[in-house]
């Protein structure tokens, strides 16, 4: 009967250290904040240079890497 209770309390002890442990291993990663995601340029002259800033802030714990820009 004590063995028994022994083992019991053993697995209970590595189940709870494995959850623990588990919490402390998740992995990070970014995550971008847009605040503006479309901008509609007023007309202007054909061939005139037209510039915008989006602003994308970082607010995750990895580095934020932009791969791709579609203009439309």
């Amino acid at each position: 009967m004590k063995l028994k209770i022994i083992i019991i309390l053993t697995v209970i002890i590595l189940l709870i250290g494995n959850t623990i442990g588990a919490k402390n291993n998740t992995p990070v990663s970014p995550s971008a904040l847009i605040g503006q995601t479309i901008y509609e340029f007023e007309p202007v002259v054909d061939g005139a240079e037209v510039v915008h800033d989006f602003v994308i802030q970082n607010k995750g714990e990895a580095t934020l890497e932009i791969q791709k820009v579609i203009t439309g």
